[in-house]
């Protein structure tokens, strides 16, 4: 009877660690962002992450509805946030609380947001490319909270499937050729805004008619 509850034992014990090296994968999502060439625009912009971007991750799930892969992009996105914002603006304050605004003495306020993030995975897809498709919400507000511009932007970035030894590899530079795609579009583009043009005008006004006071 011993060695029945022994056999059993060792059983149940090599049962459980098959099980555990078949759970999720993570990848945390690293990667260089280059700094836009871009003049920078005479404000001082105050930046808030929220929670849900800080902490962000995506699971992808299999066909049977299993935890397949953890994608953790929060900090990858503050990293390029934290790269592309001080090169556009002439002075950049993260807020930790947007009730800091009015102190902080910000001429406005930005706050991202990810609405959504899809994975294109070959081994489904049944394409030669790992490929990572997210649509962001950007917000940009008075220090007070009012509203100036609320505006969808969309990223999408590849990475040849032949190129990497791992699919956390691939998923990975996919990812992160995602989020140049965005950074690139953010750059050109901020100005294009309608609701940010009108903000921009309006306060270049009020300096011109100021000075020639």
């Amino acid at each position: 009877m011993i060695k029945g509850r022994q056999s059993v034992n060792v059983f149940t014990l090599l049962l459980l660690m098959i099980l555990g090296g078949c759970g999720a994968s993570t990848v945390t999502v690293q990667g260089n962002y280059p700094t836009p060439n871009v003049p920078p625009k005479a404000l001082t912009l105050g930046v808030y992450y929220p929670e849900e971007f800080r902490n962000f991750v995506y699971t992808e799930f299999t066909d049977r509805g299993n935890e397949e892969y953890f994608v953790q992009a929060g900090n990858s996105h503050i990293e390029l946030f934290n790269t592309l914002l001080p090169a556009m603006f002439q002075r950049v304050v993260v807020l930790d609380d947007l009730a800091a605004a009015g102190s902080a003495e910000v001429d406005a306020v930005f706050m991202p947001s990810i609405d959504e993030f899809q994975l294109g995975i070959p081994a489904k897809t049944r394409l030669d490319a790992y490929e990572v498709w997210v649509r962001y919400n950007m917000r940009l507000t008075r220090p007070d909270g009012g509203y100036i511009a609320d505006w969808v932007m969309t990223a999408y970035g590849k990475s040849s499937q032949g190129t990497f030894s791992s699919t956390e590899r691939g998923i990975n530079d996919a990812a992160v050729a995602s989020m140049r795609d965005l950074a690139s579009n953010f750059a050109l583009t901020f100005d294009q805004i309608p609701e940010v043009s009108d903000w921009l005008n309006a306060r270049n006004n009020a300096v011109t008619a100021s000075r020639a006071n």
